[in-house]
């Protein structure tokens, strides 16, 4: 498709900047954090939910989708925007995280991957060409290519014949890609390995994609080492075109990432959280547990500067009983809570750069969280 990207902000103190980026269902300002909807729905909230918490984009899963309906089944249903009712802009992993969270149950090759599915054990062919034509029944307004994702702890020879085959599978994925109503975007891979991703960067991005993702990070190395490799990466990738870090993470790496020049995000931690209690409060810079006893008798929301549906109407204490009774509600209030944490974090942020006065923010943040994440680059 005709590239849609425009940077309009940019922090003169950080590589940070705020742009919007036009997808066939809607625009979507950056920085943006995208709830994901792995089998077509983010658990336990409906698109009201979504839109009424800042919701400008919601990400689907290739490896599940494809597996539960199907394809046939997408496609009669209007794909995912027609069986969700969700009329916004969507983004499509390709299942390129599954070649190495489903290891046990994967063989890779050349041509692709094949899994044993975690459902019934049936044969799923993933290879590069698969997943497009999977990704086109979806609909998504952004589509990925399948990648190959090895462990931050593996071998460099590992990753650097994960980063090839990566850029070998996104050439296919080109090739068979048709849909002009739909983005692809190329996904850098390189582990931790300074050199692998700027070498990555260089190679991979001279191919005509839409947008790019940053792979493998968050799977297992420290936080500052995900800092240094997306410091050596963002800033490398192209400047009029989206960038995108997959799979990642707190509330802290939102607002670093932006500072190290990503546009968007996305994670399950918000809603992972949420069902087990976890919430982020203060704007994202503290995260308790609301099934700790004392909240059991607090009748103030359980974080006063929210402005959240749940914050508006519900005391800490029915949080936590609903929760502690396994009421199915708790599930869907506190994640409509920490939803609203993320994406107001992200509104903060595009204010912050508008106003020219992020590198004070973020200042301020990394004082307020104790964090010391200043950039090397």
């Amino acid at each position: 498709m005709d590239l849609k990207f425009q940077v309009e902000h940019r922090c003169p103190e950080t590589h940070a900047r705020a742009g919007r980026y036009f997808a066939t269902h809607g625009m979507v300002e950056t920085p943006i954090f995208m709830p994901v909807g792995t089998v077509g729905s983010v658990k336990a909230v409906d698109p009201r939910d979504l839109e009424e918490a800042g919701a400008q984009i919601i990400l689907g899963n290739t490896y599940h989708l494809g597996i539960r309906p199907g394809i046939d089944t997408l496609i009669a249903l209007g794909g995912m925007h027609g069986m969700a009712d969700w009329h916004h802009p969507i983004l499509t992993d390709s299942g390129g995280f599954q070649v190495m969270s489903l290891a046990k149950i994967r063989k890779i090759d050349e041509r692709g991957v094949q899994f044993r599915n975690h459902i019934n054990g049936a044969l799923l062919d993933l290879t590069p060409e698969h997943s497009i034509e999977i990704q086109e029944a979806i609909g998504s307004d952004i589509c990925m290519v399948l990648d190959h994702l090895a462990p931050s702890t593996a071998p460099r020879a590992v990753h650097e014949a994960a980063m090839q085959r990566t850029t070998r599978w996104a050439l296919r994925c080109l090739a068979a890609h048709k849909r002009e109503d739909q983005a692809l975007f190329g996904i850098i891979q390189g582990g931790i390995d300074h050199e692998l991703r700027r070498w990555h960067v260089d190679e991979l991005c001279q191919h005509p994609f839409d947008g790019f993702g940053i792979g493998g990070l968050s799977v297992g190395e420290s936080i500052p080492e995900m800092y240094a490799a997306l410091e050596v990466t963002a800033p490398r990738m192209p400047e009029d075109r989206p960038r995108y870090l997959m799979g990642v993470g707190t509330p802290n790496d939102l607002v670093e990432g932006v500072a190290r020049g990503v546009d968007m995000f996305d994670c399950v931690m918000p809603t992972r959280n949420a069902r087990k209690g976890g919430l982020f409060v203060d704007g994202g810079r503290r995260h308790v547990n609301i099934r700790n006893a004392c909240y059991r008798d607090m009748r103030d929301p359980v974080d006063s500067t929210c402005d959240c549906y749940t914050c508006r109407h519900f005391s800490a204490g029915y949080l936590r009983h609903l929760l502690i009774a396994k009421e199915l509600l708790a599930y869907r209030l506190l994640s409509i809570h920490n939803l609203r944490v993320y994406l107001r974090l992200m509104e903060t942020i595009r204010a912050e750069l508008r106003a020219g006065t992020f590198a004070k923010f973020l200042e301020d943040w990394r004082r307020a969280t104790g964090s010391n994440s200043a950039l090397n680059a």
